[in-house]
């Protein structure tokens, strides 16, 4: 039987060409009902189809890793379409990133919403041990859940501030409630450019007859699959990171009270404008690189 050496195994390159094939190959190919391979089921099937004698799994893990090839991992992505009405919302919003000053100092405020739902208000069922010199905090891993709250946040891109809610339900009807509260704290603004993901209670008739029938208010809607085009997200994270990581609720009311004192500390401690490169040129450079039909409008009419 050949063996192997150090990493680089003794058999054939049509041999080892073979087992890299078997590898890429879906196991139904094959009659078996695994959702993927490992080294082990692997090392079986080669023996079956008599491509080698038999092989060890290690073996077979070298082989592997010499083409750079990894059954054991994997990772999801979103495929967006990139077409014309794709970069015609991108444009949109993109246009006003680039132009934030110059809307503000025309009485044009920029706004991001973004919801970040369900979150879980949770209480250890022993107390958390704080850090000492040599040890790290820990906590323990049972918990006692206490209900769930829908926590909305609005981030001005001008200068980084935020403004937050929790919603009682995530729906259209509460979300107005709240985009009704926000809206009263810019009484001077001339226009309020509100950018929203697709969501089922932004995307609501009800919703849209309420944008419709507010002059001020103008609405963006990020494409399918990019919503990595409001910021708000990136708010969420910065947020979510400093106030509700490791942070324990022995209640729901609790975690309310938490949401509506973090977010103005927030404000005061670490609000600072996104730093966002990513212009309409990109935009267009990047479809054209995909190779598909774009809108092509130009910089002063995507607006």
């Amino acid at each position: 039987m050949p063996s192997a050496v150090g990493d680089r195994p003794f058999f054939p390159p049509l041999q080892c060409v073979q087992i890299d094939r078997i590898a890429c190959t879906d196991p139904s190919a094959y009659a078996l009902h695994l959702a993927r391979w490992d080294c082990r089921s692997l090392q079986q099937v080669v023996v079956e189809q008599a491509i080698v004698g038999s092989i060890h799994y290690t073996t077979i893990a070298r082989i592997l890793a010499a083409a750079s090839l990894q059954p054991h991992r994997s990772r999801y992505w979103k495929t967006a379409t990139i077409d014309a009405p794709f970069t015609t919302k991108a444009a949109q919003i993109l246009w006003r990133y680039e132009r934030v000053a110059w809307l503000y100092e025309r009485g044009e405020v920029v706004l991001c919403l973004d919801e970040k739902p369900h979150l879980q208000a949770l209480a250890r069922r022993v107390p958390t041990q704080p850090m000492r010199p040599g040890q790290i905090e820990r906590h323990e891993f049972e918990y006692k859940r206490h209900g769930t709250v829908t926590f909305l946040a609005a981030l001005n891109v001008y200068d980084g501030t935020m403004w937050g809610c929790c919603l009682e339900a995530n729906d259209h009807e509460h979300f107005l409630r709240a985009l009704g509260r926000l809206v009263r704290r810019y009484p001077r603004a001339r226009r309020l450019h509100l950018i929203l993901d697709n969501s089922s209670s932004h995307i609501a008739q009800d919703t849209k007859a309420y944008l419709a029938s507010h002059p001020r208010l103008r609405a963006f809607y990020t494409p399918p699959h990019a919503s990595w085009l409001n910021q708000a997200e990136l708010l969420l994270r910065a947020f979510s990171d400093k106030y509700l990581q490791r942070f324990d609720s022995p209640s729901r009311q609790h975690l309310i009270d938490h949401l509506e004192a973090s977010w103005p500390e927030y404000n005061r401690r670490f609000a600072h404008p996104f730093t966002w490169s990513w212009s309409c040129r990109d935009l267009y450079t990047w479809a054209r690189k995909k190779g598909t039909v774009i809108c092509t409008k130009t910089y002063a009419t995507v607006h």
